[in-house]
């Protein structure tokens, strides 16, 4: 189906054009006729489907001939990087419209919090904020939420991970009772359904196949010692020009300054990413990668989900995620609108176990493949008895071709 298709407004379909979209994902077919009807929804959807343009384009159309000059839309998300990206696409989707929209995130210094607040006392359409500073407004009387008509939770699962829940209750307290909610999440536990019980109302819903990674992701994995973590990457990517844009991820602050250090001693244009940088830092390294700058980007599972980089060409874990839905988040970064990609996992001998509970939730047996010769030998895969074993695997070319690209 495409956008073409959709009864837009032309001025949308006029950005969505210049954007280069064309074909509408599974998730945007299905939600935005529902959307445009408007009733509640809760959708479940794996990251990298397109879910944020199919809220942004039918709310976008509701409030385009109607401008009040107050705001008529919020979108709620669980970090900085989410915020400023959704708002970056609002501002594309709402270029020919006249629609003022603004992020509001934590993190920056005290000029970021006079033009937000400057923004709100002109008015602004739509506001796309994290919780806590959402509610910091809120609390000093800034932001009125009285006039809102449509209410959006991104990754609501993540919010509530991170220990959310009471602020989006308070969040819902104070906006209108007749409003139009969207809630959108990667997984569906008790818990997001309790919370969809308190702030939906007879919501539709929607589900693509979730918990896997997308079909263009080529996964393989290596059983390997920690100390021969760093090795193997450099011996992976050395020479491999093809692969321009890679993102590692790692599970500690600390690991991240060590790989960058070592990636750089060796040659690599190399860059990290963490809590530990402030906000604007953070966007200068996102910036420089996205423009191809920065060849490897190191971080922490803040960039697992809800970051939109193009054409990332490998991800590696060099760490196993402890969640084995963080996995499927952290692949997710590459192979996204239908291109390609390729997903490695190092694999030590006290991460055996929880891949093969990756393994089992993606129902995939990913490819055990040989380490380089220059690496040495790496453990056996074994795994504790909670699990079940494994057979022994062929031994297939590991990693070295053609990195995917855009087809």
């Amino acid at each position: 189906m495409r956008f073409d298709d959709f009864d837009l407004h032309d001025d949308i379909l006029d950005a969505v054009n210049d954007m280069g979209f064309e074909e509408a994902t599974a998730i945007q077919e299905s939600t935005i006729p529902i959307i445009l009807e408007g009733h509640d929804l809760i959708a479940c959807a794996q990251t990298g489907t397109g879910k944020t343009a199919a809220f942004i384009l039918p709310i976008l159309d509701k409030i385009a001939d109607f401008p009040e000059g107050k705001t008529r839309a919020l979108v709620v998300a669980p970090t900085r990087e989410l915020a400023i990206q959704i708002e970056q696409q609002v501002q594309g989707f709402a270029y020919y419209l006249g629609i003022s929209s603004i992020a509001m995130y934590g993190g920056g210094d005290g000029s970021e919090w006079e033009n937000q607040r400057q923004a709100l006392d002109k008015g602004v359409d739509i506001i796309v904020a994290t919780p806590g500073k959402l509610i910091s407004f809120l609390d000093n009387g800034i932001a009125k939420l009285d006039s809102v008509e449509f209410v959006v939770l991104d990754e609501a699962d993540r919010m509530l991970d991170i220990g959310f829940y009471d602020d989006i209750i308070k969040i819902f307290s104070n906006l209108p009772t007749k409003r139009q909610t969207l809630m959108y999440s990667a997984t569906m536990p008790p818990k997001i359904r309790t919370l969809a019980s308190k702030i939906l109302t007879n919501p539709k819903e929607f589900s693509t196949a979730i918990s896997k990674p997308a079909e263009g992701v080529l996964q393989a994995a290596y059983l390997c010692y920690e100390t021969q973590k760093t090795p193997l990457i450099e011996s992976l990517i050395a020479g491999k020009e093809d692969t321009p844009s890679i993102l590692v991820f790692t599970s500690t602050k600390k690991k991240v300054s060590v790989i960058v250090r070592a990636l750089k001693k060796k040659g690599f244009v190399a860059e990290g990413i963490s809590s530990d940088l402030e906000q604007k830092e953070r966007e200068d390294v996102l910036m420089r990668f996205k423009a191809r700058q920065i060849r490897i980007l190191v971080a922490t599972d803040v960039l697992s989900r809800g970051i939109d980089i193009k054409d990332i060409n490998l991800i590696i874990n060099y760490d196993v995620p402890g969640d084995a839905e963080d996995y499927v988040h952290r692949v997710g970064r590459t192979a996204r609108a239908n291109t390609t990609g390729i997903a490695l996992t190092f694999i030590n001998e006290d991460d055996m176990y929880k891949f093969q509970q990756i393994e089992s939730l993606i129902e995939t047996e990913v490819f055990k493949a040989p380490l380089p010769p220059e690496i040495g030998d790496g453990p056996q895969w074994k795994v504790s008895q909670k699990g079940k074993g494994r057979g022994k695997y062929g031994n297939k070319k590991s990693f070295g071709g053609k990195s995917g690209r855009r087809r």
